[in-house]
């Protein structure tokens, strides 16, 4: 399928085939900073993207005296991601759902635009502009890498976001959470082998999304990117191993986790905002560098706006759907800004008894061990709008009856206050209960609010009428 074909099939629902188109409709409506020549890569390129993140994408033509350029903040808000996927923001989350339930299947092609050049003699720094973020970041840091892993044993492959510090000019620490990507390791590694992976960096943001699917093991990410589009997403076999990778990416770094080895990684600046910790990590050993000729480097700033929103569209998706299934009152989630789009969860619901809250809250402790804090409210109340929240906390909460404290419990090891991962839970019911009366909890309102037109109805200059009325 060539470009032009891939974009004619999107044209039902707007999607955007790759990285570079997506940038260009940033770029059209206003969305795309781009910087001077010669950013540095250490510091003051992730100091500018820091700046604007979120305002807008920043395009960084030659950091550091590389050819190559990169760009960061490609997305700042959910109303970002829902224009990436040609909808509108309310659409997103149930999109996300759809294309979980429903995935389509990649095919494989022979030729790709991610295999244009090729390096087997390998440098990584001096071949790709890989940054510095943080200011105690232990290096350079790919951040924003697709890492795609085949099952030692089905082939089936695995798509994730892992932090890659390099290490040397074909070495990179990498820091492997116990989820999927692990579990394919560990399973290579009792057998005496390596795990053979592909780094792949520059793809559509729907490639980026899939990615953090809380998918369960053997179910392929990249095909909810294609669900997610609309159209199957075009694969091409890695040139020194059997991993299959998205064809129009920008760059592919190939290579192997080596069995048996562990060495110092760390620190890097994580979504909490603060250092994930030094310690000894697994390591990949690069075979190979692909990418376009014109290629462009994507990096994501460690603990930044798009760090977060990363995390926030797929989690929220995965899980209102877990608690859709056993909760029909259930009607959105949000995970918060200030729960780092990981720890804080609030669930809005159609209340229809005064128990169900708490074991809505239960349930959202068991989609997924992140969540540490859950709020239950109404539908009165704006998910989006962390005032809102407070507000219904402070006016329909009490502690003694309405709170629910779980001690122990397997949480994110990210987070500095858990011991080693295992973390307490804090579940708020907020919601008002079934019986009230129609006016003890109705909120206030003033008639007419919604029609007032301040332009009608406010003077144009409002010292000159201030001075008329006080002199007059």
């Amino acid at each position: 399928m060539t470009q032009s074909s891939s974009v004619h099939s999107l044209a039902g629902h707007n999607a955007l085939p790759d990285l570079r188109t997506w940038l260009q409709r940033l770029a059209a409506t206003d969305r795309l900073a781009v910087a001077r020549d010669g950013v540095s890569l250490t510091d003051e390129l992730a100091a500018i993207s820091k700046k604007l993140e979120l305002e807008r994408a920043v395009l960084f033509p030659s950091p550091g005296g590389h050819a190559m350029p990169v760009v960061s903040n490609i997305f700042t808000d959910r109303s970002w991601v829902a224009d990436s996927l040609g909808i509108s923001t309310d659409k997103l989350l149930p999109r996300f759902q759809q294309a979980v339930r429903h995935r389509l299947p990649w095919v494989e092609v022979d030729e790709a635009p991610a295999q244009e050049v090729v390096h087997r003699d390998v440098d990584l720094l001096k071949q790709l502009p890989i940054p510095k973020h943080n200011e105690h970041d232990s290096g350079p840091y790919i951040t924003a890498a697709l890492l795609i892993a085949r099952n030692p044993k089905t082939g089936v492959q695995n798509v994730s976001i892992h932090r890659c510090q390099v290490s040397g000019p074909d070495r990179i620490g990498v820091l492997l959470l116990p989820r999927h990507t692990l579990h394919y390791f560990k399973m290579a590694e009792q057998a005496g082998e390596g795990l053979d992976i592909a780094l792949v960096i520059g793809v559509h943001p729907a490639c980026i999304l899939a990615s953090q699917a809380i998918a369960a093991v053997d179910e392929d990410e990249m095909e909810i990117a294609g669900a997610l589009l609309g159209r199957p997403i075009e694969m091409v076999k890695c040139k020194t191993n059997q991993v299959r990778v998205p064809a129009h990416a920008e760059i592919v770094i190939e290579g192997r986790i080596l069995p048996n080895v562990r060495e110092p990684e760390g620190p890097f600046g994580e979504f909490p905002q603060y250092y994930g910790p030094r310690a000894d990590r697994e390591v990949i050993h690069v075979a190979a560098i692909t990418h376009r000729k014109d290629a462009i480097f994507h990096t994501i700033v460690g603990g930044g706006m798009e760090h977060l929103v990363l995390g926030e569209i797929p989690r929220e998706a995965t899980l209102l759907e877990h608690l859709q299934r056993s909760f029909a009152s259930v009607r959105d989630v949000r995970l918060t800004r200030g729960g780092v789009c990981r720890y804080h969860l609030v669930v809005k619901v159609e209340k229809t008894s005064n128990g169900e809250p708490k074991n809505i809250i239960m349930g959202a402790f068991g989609g997924h061990y992140d969540v540490k804090q859950v709020v239950v409210v109404d539908m009165d109340v704006n998910i989006d709008d962390p005032v809102e929240i407070e507000w219904a906390i402070a006016t329909r909460f009490q502690a003694d009856r309405d709170l629910i404290v779980v001690s122990g419990a397997q949480g994110s090891k990210l987070d500095p206050s858990s011991d080693g991962g295992i973390s307490a839970k804090m579940g708020i019911d907020a919601t008002k209960p079934v019986e009230a009366g129609p006016m003890v909890f109705k909120r206030i309102h003033v008639n007419g609010l919604e029609q007032v037109d301040l332009p009608r109805v406010l003077q144009d200059d409002p010292k000159a009428a201030f001075a008329r009325i006080v002199t007059a």
